[in-house]
């Protein structure tokens, strides 16, 4: 009776134990509600393109001078352009080029971003930034001269960084990534070095398209463009630009990773939207009729009212 009271309690605590497992361990969910839970967040992404082409086609018709976008919701697919492979100036736009190929020599170990670079007095340049007002010599880094090139968008800065790795890598780096109509011309302020006279004197500093230029920030953006680790350390820096008067203007509290230019008849901006979804926005003008250097400038405006428009789009 012993041994059968000992099998039946061993049973039965077999059964219990059995029983437990089944509620403890989950099961495994089933493969169509997470189906639906994808497709619900992808409609959820997406935007009325059509009002969104309308709102603007209608701030560009009404610009004094001409203006080029293009829109891409990197997570739905969504894009919207005009004179999108139009060349334009870049202005200092095109300092986002040669940050590329500065990460994509170090990557290569042809160099590294802590190299010294000394500052001498004929380096200093003026415009853009604050480098032209320190006293000199000054030994800096690579990565010092990088980030006060993409924050403060300095002049000196961007010519000791050409100076090091040559404005011809720059073309051949843009053309590996399929970007052959974009192009540096010369050092800041010194379009007497230039290596291409002609389109120099078209398109100043640097010349690029809308499409270009959004493909570009496409690749930092998927970590192609130079690698993950780059292009996430390059758009980090790009995070801390300054200037917030174009497409940052009205969209102050939206994570925007993105490059400014400003010459006389151009305005140019190009970024990353964080919205959650990633919308690549680059907008260029040019032919301006309004040529001032203040924040209210039509080439600024222009550009912020169309940046607040794509935000109000496809944040939900």
């Amino acid at each position: 009776m012993r041994v059968r009271r000992t099998f039946l309690v061993l049973a039965l605590l077999g059964t219990g134990c059995t029983h437990v497992r089944a509620q403890t361990v989950p099961a495994t969910p089933p493969a169509a509600p997470r189906v639906e839970l994808r497709a619900a967040a992808r409609l959820d992404a997406t935007a009325d393109t059509a009002a969104l082409r309308r709102a603007i086609d209608a701030l560009v018709d009404a610009h004094r001078g001409v203006v080029g976008y293009s829109v891409t919701n990197l997570e739905t697919g969504e894009h919207l352009e005009r004179r999108g492979d139009e060349t334009f100036s870049t202005a200092s736009l095109i300092k986002v080029p040669v940050l590329v190929t500065l990460f994509d020599l170090a990557e290569k170990k042809q160099l590294t971003l802590d190299d010294p670079v000394v500052l001498t007095e004929l380096d200093r340049v003026g415009g853009a930034g604050e480098l032209q007002f320190l006293r000199t010599p000054l030994t800096l880094r690579l990565w010092d001269v990088a980030w006060l090139m993409s924050t403060l968008s300095d002049n000196t800065a961007t010519n000791l960084i050409l100076d090091r790795i040559k404005i011809r890598r720059v073309w051949r780096k843009m053309e590996a990534l399929g970007l052959p109509h974009t192009k540096v011309h010369s050092g800041s302020m010194d379009r007497i070095a230039t290596v291409a006279p002609d389109s120099s004197a078209k398109y100043g500093l640097g010349v690029t398209t809308p499409n270009e230029m959004a493909r570009l920030f496409t690749l930092l953006a998927q970590g192609q463009a130079v690698s993950p680790a780059a292009d996430s350390t390059m758009l980090w820096i790009l995070r801390h630009n300054q200037d917030e008067t174009k497409l940052a203007r009205f969209t102050y509290d939206v994570r925007l990773a993105h490059k400014t230019g400003d010459v006389d008849q151009s305005r140019t901006d190009c970024g990353v939207f964080y919205l959650p979804a990633r919308v690549v926005t680059c907008v260029l003008t040019k032919e301006n009729v309004d040529k001032r250097y203040w924040t209210d400038s039509e080439g600024n405006a222009v550009i912020a009212r169309i940046g607040e428009a794509v935000v109000k789009a496809w944040r939900r």
